[in-house]
């Protein structure tokens, strides 16, 4: 079978591999759609937020088939579509799925079955590969207390999870405005049913603008960059609250810190999607959200090397998605 391996840091190649064999506590996943992420890119870079090592096959987000079924494995069967969580446990450790161990950029893969969640009929392969970061949204928002049509939640960072952040916003019923500086990115969160500002244009006056005076009921920092970590502060209205989702590690900001006692503000640090990702799929389930203009490009997996090459252009694309489909 083929395989996208990063055989060391900024060395992507595509290999043939064995198909795994599976134990009988296993099943075998036919990989369908794998999207690329943010985290991707760091792991090629050399970097991760656990320890990593090389050769390793990338690849969290994914949507795939069960095609074989260990003896003692119950409640999957031949056929199921699934998705699968990415922080995982194996009797050795906790790992990263992806990360630490090899993930899904291949055509076929062994897993544990606690790891997998089955995929709606509603919800196709496409949308499928789109299901971890949109948990990662749905949490995002959640870990904040949720949201509803009363309020307005201003998302700083129109990538993947900011997007997927602002149609889990709208699907409870929010006004939903995001800040990017990348028109293209605009445009999408417009599609999606948001509002969109360019915060390089006075982006916090905008916002107090739209809402009267007020400013966001939550605000959603989804890119880690350090324009918009300092921006944030000015969006959030008074008694507001803040979740903070963009990784900014190792770096140092200036902001205004005293804003946070000054408008009285809660605020929460949060990364992945604990335990939500049942709500989370029932919720796009249910919804019928769209999420389809964020997937801007598709590859097949055999292209994966190019893939990843336009994938690190923000003005070309958002989300690049890779498919097998067509390869067996």
């Amino acid at each position: 079978m083929k395989a996208l391996v990063f055989e060391t840091p900024e060395k992507p190649v595509i290999v043939d591999v064995p198909v795994p064999g599976i134990k009988d506590t296993e099943v075998l996943i036919k990989s369908n759609t794998i999207g690329i992420c943010h985290s991707d890119y760091e792991l090629l870079g050399g970097r991760y937020i656990v320890p990593i090592s090389y050769p390793v096959t990338p690849g969290h987000e994914w949507c795939g088939e069960i095609v074989e079924v260990g003896k003692s494995v119950k409640g999957f069967k031949k056929g199921d579509r699934v998705v699968g969580e990415c922080v995982v446990r194996t009797p050795e450790r906790l790992h990263h799925f992806g990360f630490s161990m090899d993930g899904a950029d291949r055509e076929y893969f062994n897993v544990n079955p606690d790891w997998l969640h089955k995929l709606p009929d509603s919800v196709d392969d496409m949308r499928g590969s789109l299901i971890e970061p949109f948990t990662c949204g749905y949490y995002a928002v959640m870990r904040s207390g949720g949201t509803n049509a009363s309020e307005t939640v201003v998302v700083s960072g129109g990538g993947t999870i900011g997007l997927v952040t602002a149609a889990a916003a709208l699907g409870m019923g929010a006004r939903v405005i995001v800040a990017d500086p990348i028109k293209r990115r605009r445009d999408i969160a417009i599609k999606l049913g948001a509002e969109a500002v360019d915060p390089t244009d006075r982006g916090a006056d905008q916002i107090k603008e739209m809402t009267d005076g007020k400013g966001a009921d939550l605000v959603v920092e989804c890119a880690g960059h350090d324009a918009s970590l300092a921006a944030v502060f000015d969006y959030v209205a008074q008694d507001g609250r803040m979740s903070m989702v963009g990784i900014n590690i190792g770096r140092k900001i200036s902001a205004q810190l005293g804003l946070m006692q000054l408008k009285n503000l809660t605020i929460r640090g949060c990364i992945g999607s604990p335990g939500v990702w049942p709500a989370a799929i029932r919720f796009l389930e249910r919804t019928g959200i769209d999420l389809s203009p964020i997937q801007t490009h598709k590859f097949a997996l055999t292209d994966a090397v190019e893939a990843f090459k336009l994938g690190q252009d923000p003005q070309a694309c958002i989300k690049v998605t890779l498919s097998t489909k067509g390869l067996n």
